[in-house]
């Protein structure tokens, strides 16, 4: 499963939307890659989707983790993380944030994938796993 993924490079986008150091050329291509991400997600869950509501309230409250959990758990419900366009989408944006300078510092991921987290400017990240069902094969895949 893929959707730490998806929701990850939102959340990154995001935090470094405002990073300090970052010329005016790559906070424009992050915007670029971010905007071309939600239109993905507008395209194909609807600009009225759950997943679509969640990143605006996201947006509006980026420090939210609760905000987080919510955009998350709908990207979850929409089944985002089948889909190959969104995710390339996320990887691609995921990747040109981690260029920019102080990059790893907006993206802190959990090394699997059932969590995320997220710190940058000398602040804490928490991931709170779930428990795998029995059978689950190890992460990531060998």
């Amino acid at each position: 499963m893929v959707l730490p993924i998806i929701a990850g490079a939102i959340y990154a986008a995001i935090s470094a939307g405002a990073a300090a150091g970052v010329t005016d050329t790559a906070k424009k291509a992050v915007a670029d890659a971010y905007q071309g991400l939600k239109s993905l997600i507008h395209k194909k869950f609807g600009s009225d989707s759950e997943p679509a509501v969640a990143i605006a309230k996201l947006e509006a409250h980026p420090d939210s983790e609760g905000r987080k959990q919510t955009l998350s758990e709908e990207l979850q419900s929409a089944n985002a993380a089948s889909d190959p366009e969104i995710v390339s989408a996320a990887q691609a944006l995921l990747e040109l944030i981690q260029s920019l300078p102080q990059g790893e510092q907006h993206i802190q991921s959990a090394n699997n994938s059932f969590g995320v987290a997220q710190a940058d400017r000398g602040s804490t990240a928490t991931v709170t796993m779930p428990s795998l069902p029995p059978g689950t094969p190890p992460w990531p895949p060998k």
